[in-house]
């Protein structure tokens, strides 16, 4: 054995061969598992895809380059928990495409941001950030309250993030136009607003975001992003599902 380790050792050519082989392999065995969702993430009760106003605020945030400055992700250190909240879970992103976990804090962590504050705040730091946060260096984005949100094209969007793994169906597909206009409009639209809960849920907030009851704008898109981070998942639960988890690997 040792005889044959030196002849590789005296060939240059064949031991980088050898090594190329020996890191390919490896490379692949450690890799391809990770393309399976289910053995990296631990399912979560609450976490949903994005309903169809949501997920065109989130094309905004990412088209604006909100993750420069803010990340998504709480680390478990104790003084991140205390400011911050809970810890991330990996499954609040795992519909995400791209993950907007971030490595910069310019501004604040915005994972638990939903429900923290009121929409008219939102407006408000999104139209002027001085006006309510007076050190902020934010640029101010007035004028998403007078662009119209696309969602004509979102149910294209679903369809393409169904290919890698989304679990869009073909009703809320179908549906996407509808309910991203009754997710915003409440007046008038009970009927679809009905379709939109039982299509992503009774906790799916409907409600005019930015006060503009006229149009759907990029506004009422990115405040209704901003309102469901952090808000889906059920930690009581999720704290509970991790305790059996960890108790089976003892």
């Amino acid at each position: 054995m040792l005889h044959h380790h030196a002849k590789i050792e005296r060939n240059s050519i064949l031991l980088v061969i050898l090594i190329t082989l020996v890191v390919l392999v490896g490379g692949i065995v450690e890799v391809i598992p990770l393309f399976r969702m289910e053995t990296v993430i631990e399912p979560v009760k609450g976490v949903r895809p994005y309903t169809p106003l949501e997920l065109a605020g989130y094309d905004i945030y990412i088209r604006e380059g909100c993750y420069n400055c803010h990340s998504q992700q709480i680390r478990p250190l104790r003084d991140e928990v205390a400011r911050y909240g809970h810890y991330s879970l990996a499954a609040e992103s795992m519909y995400d495409h791209p993950f907007q976990w971030g490595s910069k804090r310019t501004g604040p962590d915005l994972a638990r941001v939903g429900g923290k504050y009121s929409d008219d705040w939102h407006v408000a730091h999104l139209k002027n950030p001085r006006a309510v946060v007076p050190e902020s260096i934010m640029p101010k984005y007035s004028f998403l309250m007078n662009n119209q949100a696309k969602l004509s094209e979102i149910g294209k969007h679903m369809e393409a993030l169904r290919v890698v793994g989304v679990p869009y169906t073909d009703d809320q597909i179908a549906s996407a136009y509808a309910d991203g206009v009754a997710q915003a409009h409440t007046e008038d639209l009970d009927e679809n607003v009905a379709g939109l809960k039982e299509r992503y849920g009774d906790k799916v907030v409907a409600r005019v975001f930015d006060g503009n009851a006229e149009m759907v704008t990029e506004m009422d898109a990115l405040v209704a992003y901003l309102q469901v981070l952090g808000t889906m998942v059920e930690f009581p639960a999720a704290e509970a599902a991790d305790d059996q988890t960890s108790d089976k690997q003892e």
